[in-house]
């Protein structure tokens, strides 16, 4: 049966098991320059000894002016590239696997002196009118997500993940909540996506697979739900994802949590759905904190992989503690076999 445990393939990504450490803001870079740095390398270097199969770095910001705040992390300069490299070479020795998360916040970039938007609609009442791209700005970003990748490439990352949930801006994008455009990616809500997905393709090994966050529904007023979102799924699968990552929300005051009925495992049933009606390998998330439940998500192949979050900023060796609890045999670091 397969299991937590039970090693992954998937074109050239190899993982020893099916847990992954989803992408979570840090919002810890000190100079504003979007670089990582000591915390960085600790967090992600940590959870690689702890025994994750796939660690994504958090979204990490294709422009300037796409982070959320100042203190994220980017990668639209070949500048970043030594910094990452030395995370991914450090993570590679504890036998993980790490991708990293490309993204632009959109109308929600905290900190742009003007953010930028599908259209001019601001994400509440706090936050700045963003500009309305045009369509030349909008290729150009199309570009940058280009550029991001070939960088992760550079620097040695095994795989890509496109960040297109969460309300930022592929979201924004593909959401008719958020594009109200007249122009081309306003006649097809998913061109956006579709331009992305293609131009980071250019820039990977054919071998690499790409991986894609999205929101399977909206939990706002006249949001999409999961029949919309498969429909634009398909596109973005047709254009060259492997494998989505699937959320939900984040385009409302309700956010990615799920509101009060939020409880373990609240977007596997999302995940599930999903996998059927695309007919793709997909990663579950959503407060999947228990041993048993992660493992029964795999048993039951509602996903291909589960990524386990808010318990694993609690716990760095949330998968060594899953193998003794699962009485299943893990790779344990030497020097900390003593404490198993």
């Amino acid at each position: 049966m397969t299991d937590l445990f039970t090693p992954y393939q998937l074109k050239g990504l190899s993982l020893k098991n099916r847990i992954v450490m989803p992408p979570m803001c840090q919002y810890s870079v000190e100079a504003k320059d979007g670089n990582p740095n000591d915390w960085h390398h600790v967090h992600y270097v940590s959870r690689a000894v702890g025994g994750t199969g796939l660690i994504i770095v958090e979204m990490t910001a294709v422009h300037p002016d796409g982070r959320i705040t100042d203190h994220d992390l980017g990668i639209w300069s070949d500048e970043h590239i030594p910094a990452y490299r030395k995370i991914v070479e450090e993570v590679h020795k504890y036998g993980a696997k790490i991708g990293i998360q490309l993204g632009h916040a959109g109308r929600k970039a905290e900190d742009a002196d003007l953010p930028v938007a599908p259209s001019s609609i601001a994400f509440s009442e706090r936050f700045k009118e963003p500009h309305a791209l045009t369509t030349a700005e909008a290729r150009e970003l199309v570009q940058a997500y280009k550029e991001g990748a070939r960088r992760a490439v550079e620097a040695g990352f095994d795989t890509v993940e496109i960040h297109g949930a969460h309300g930022y801006l592929i979201h924004q994008f593909h959401s008719p909540l958020t594009n109200t455009r007249e122009d081309e990616y306003g006649q097809d809500l998913s061109l956006f996506g579709v331009e992305v997905i293609q131009a980071v393709k250019e820039v990977l090994p054919s071998d690499m697979p790409v991986l894609m966050r999205i929101s399977a529904k909206e939990y706002v007023e006249n949001g999409y739900n999961v029949e919309y979102i498969a429909g634009i799924g398909e596109r973005y699968r047709d254009a060259g994802v492997d494998i989505f990552h699937i959320s939900s929300g984040g385009e409302g005051p309700i956010g990615s949590n799920g509101g009060p009925s939020a409880r373990a495992g609240y977007q596997v049933d999302l995940a599930r759905d999903i996998r059927e009606k695309l007919n793709v390998p997909v990663i579950a998330v959503g407060l999947l904190d228990d041993y048993e439940d992660a493992r029964r998500v795999i048993q039951q192949k509602e996903a291909d992989l589960v990524a386990i979050g808010r318990a694993m900023l609690r716990d760095p060796y949330w998968a060594l503690h899953a193998s003794r609890e699962l009485k299943v045999q893990a790779d344990i670091p030497e020097p900390y076999l003593r404490g198993f």
